[in-house]
C-alpha cells in the first residue's frame, strides 16, 4: 500500500473535523456570552432569559452539514475506487467551520443584547440564519461539484 492510499479518507474526514471544530468554537463563544448575560441578569434581579440557549446551540448545525457532506464524499471515493478529495474536504470543512465560528460570535452579541433589553429575539435569529446560509451553500454547492 502506497502512502497516498493510506490517506485516501483524509478529504472526507477533514470536512467533518473542520465543521465540528467550528461548531465547538462557536458554541463555546456563544455559551460564555450567555453565562455572562445571565450573570448580569441575576446581579440586577432580572429574569434570566432561557432563550439564550438558542443562540448557544445555533452553531451545532454546521457539524451536521459536515457529516452530510462527509457521507457524500465518502460515497464518491468508494464508487470511484481511488478518488481523493483532500482539497475539497479541507476547504469545504474550513468554510463550514468558519460559518459556525462567526455564528457563535453573533450569538454572543445577541445574548448580550437580549439579556440587556429583552427585545429583538426575531431580529437576532434572522442574523444567525443568514450566517447559517453560508454553511448550507458550501454544503450544497460542494455536493453539486462532486
Amino acid at each position: 500500500m502506497d502512502l497516498l492510499t493510506q490517506f485516501q479518507d483524509l478529504g472526507f474526514s477533514a470536512v467533518l473535523a473542520f465543521a465540528a471544530i467550528g461548531s465547538a468554537l462557536g458554541t463555546g463563544i456563544a455559551g460564555m456570552a450567555a453565562v455572562g448575560a445571565w450573570k448580569k441578569c441575576f446581579a440586577q434581579n432580572k429574569a434570566a432569559p432561557f432563550m439564550l440557549t438558542v443562540f448557544v446551540g445555533a452553531p451545532l448545525s454546521q457539524t451536521i452539514y459536515g457529516f452530510i457532506l462527509m457521507q457524500q464524499l465518502a460515497g464518491k471515493v468508494s464508487a470511484d475506487g481511488g478518488s481523493f478529495f483532500w482539497g475539497t474536504g479541507i476547504l469545504a470543512g474550513i468554510a463550514i467551520g468558519m460559518s459556525a465560528l462567526m455564528q457563535g460570535k453573533a450569538g454572543a452579541a445577541a445574548s448580550d443584547a437580549l439579556a440587556e433589553t429583552g427585545k429583538g429575539f426575531g431580529n437576532y435569529i434572522m442574523v444567525l440564519g443568514v450566517i447559517e446560509t453560508v454553511a448550507l451553500f458550501v454544503m450544497v454547492f460542494t455536493m453539486m461539484a462532486v
